[in-house]
């Protein structure tokens, strides 16, 4: 628990500031009397996700002060231990924050949700690992993952290959995504079979999906009429994760966000559950939560004026 060469405690002590002293199996801790009991609560929840055999991480102490620091009554056991998948490559997929628990539990629980949030907070790797968990458990018999390519524009046509070739780059993510769950002959070979498909939103329209998991990965680039077209395609056993990041917007000027309109619109509809994520539930490496965080003073600092020569 304290790590290797007391790592675990060094960096607590970063963290949170305090000084933690130990001497054999006992703690001693300085510091605020409010950071003195955080640090105790972090220690017996650290020590009952040992106790389940759970491996121990530096990075998960760094989510376990996150989580316990938004919400010292949160048990980082119903959390770290609601295994969501076990991948190909025998990594335990589980919720690394509160925003993420509860981001899986309204995908078990209704039809729609919608995943809104900053870059690294794990809406499309969670949703993914939620669809192929559903796969497996015979609760849909395929997947659908779906990407608008609004960055290609006009220019598509430009690029060399067929129709699928030329949506294909963006498209990659999901692919990636896909084959990190599973390896990647068995992907490939549910690829070619059609219970997993790939593909351009457009390629949606005149569709009914039933019996599916439909994830929508960078919604915020769909138009308000692609969004309704999209979300009036599931059909009869089937349900749906739609995400995005409503600060990275790649529309043409003066045109609504599909994400940002269904918002508005679907806002307390019976089985529709949005989810929103901040900066606080980046879990990629540190320095992305440190980005983003940067990213979003700049944006609300006004913008200065040139000077005059």
């Amino acid at each position: 628990m304290f790590g290797q060469q007391n790592r675990n405690l060094r960096q607590i002590e970063r963290l949170l500031g305090v000084r933690v002293g130990s001497k054999g199996t006992e703690l001693q801790i300085e510091g605020e009397p409010i950071q003195v009991q955080l640090v105790e609560r972090l220690m017996d929840e650290l020590l009952s996700l040992l106790k389940e055999g759970y491996p121990l991480y530096s990075t998960d102490i760094d989510y376990a002060i996150r989580i316990l620091s938004a919400d010292s009554r949160a048990r980082l056991k119903d959390i770290f231990l609601d295994t969501i998948f076990i991948s190909a490559r025998k990594k335990i997929i589980a919720p690394k924050s509160l925003a993420q628990k509860k981001y899986i539990d309204a995908i078990r629980q209704n039809d729609v949700v919608f995943g809104v949030g900053p870059a690294g907070t794990g809406k499309t790797y969670l949703a993914m690992a939620m669809a192929v968990s559903f796969l497996m458990k015979k609760e849909v018999s395929r997947i659908v993952l779906v990407r608008p390519a609004v960055e290609a524009g006009e220019k598509l046509g430009f690029l060399p290959g067929d129709v699928a070739e030329k949506v294909n780059p963006y498209l990659r993510p999901l692919y990636d995504a896909l084959f990190d769950m599973m390896d990647f002959e068995k992907g490939q070979a549910l690829i070619e079979k059609g219970v997993v498909e790939v593909a351009p939103l457009a390629f949606m329209r005149g569709r009914t999906l039933n019996d599916a998991f439909v994830i929508l990965d960078e919604a915020q680039n769909t138009t308000a009429e692609q969004m309704k077209m999209f979300l009036t395609r599931l059909g009869f056993g089937s349900r749906a994760v739609i995400t995005g990041d409503v600060t990275q917007i790649d529309l043409p000027a003066g045109r609504i966000s599909g994400l940002v309109q269904a918002g508005q619109i679907l806002k307390g509809v019976e089985g529709i559950c949005f989810n929103r994520f901040t900066d606080r539930d980046v879990v990629r490496h540190p320095i992305v939560q440190a980005i983003v965080q940067a990213y979003d003073r700049a944006q609300k600092k006004p913008v200065a004026e040139p000077a005059d020569n």
